[in-house]
């Protein structure tokens, strides 16, 4: 897959324009408006001939998520769950610095492979592990909020 020459200039990322995000919000809203069941999506080229695609729920809902992103004028970026990543990728996603997702390998808390000198790792443990992060901080918030309410 080639990227456009402009989010190649940003290393991959480009914020959306006001163009964007309002065509965004639009598309988002026409999809939400038929988001039950299977939505039969109606697509006209430049020969004005109509392509009909149609949508599951999932997908209505995963083009959804990232109509909103984009609306809200988020950056957004797709990883493959079969993507090797490198170690600042994974930093990135994890919103950590490198050194520390490096701590993590080493102790190894996520699994990952070393391609010569370099340490690769998959998406799909990368993203297993935030989600058992993500769940334990959820459950740690739950029980400070259990044990603050019990002191009110």
């Amino acid at each position: 897959m080639t990227m456009p020459a402009y989010a190649e200039e940003l290393g991959g990322t480009r914020l959306p324009s006001a163009s964007e995000r309002a065509a965004a919000n639009q598309l988002r809203q026409i999809l939400a408006s038929y988001a039950t069941g299977d939505t039969k999506l109606r697509v006209l080229d430049d020969a004005q001939k109509a392509a009909e695609i149609t949508l599951s729920p999932a997908l209505s809902s995963l083009l959804m998520e990232l109509l909103r992103h984009i609306g809200r004028g988020d950056a957004v970026t797709l990883v493959p769950v079969h993507e090797m990543l490198t170690t600042q990728q994974a930093a990135d996603i994890l919103n950590v610095s490198r050194p520390f997702l490096v701590s993590l390998l080493e102790k190894n808390e996520i699994p990952h492979v070393t391609v010569g000198r370099h340490r690769r790792i998959r998406a799909e443990d990368l993203f297993a592990y935030k989600r058992t992060r993500d769940e334990k901080r959820g459950k740690a918030l739950a029980n400070l909020a259990e044990q603050d309410a019990e002191h009110l």
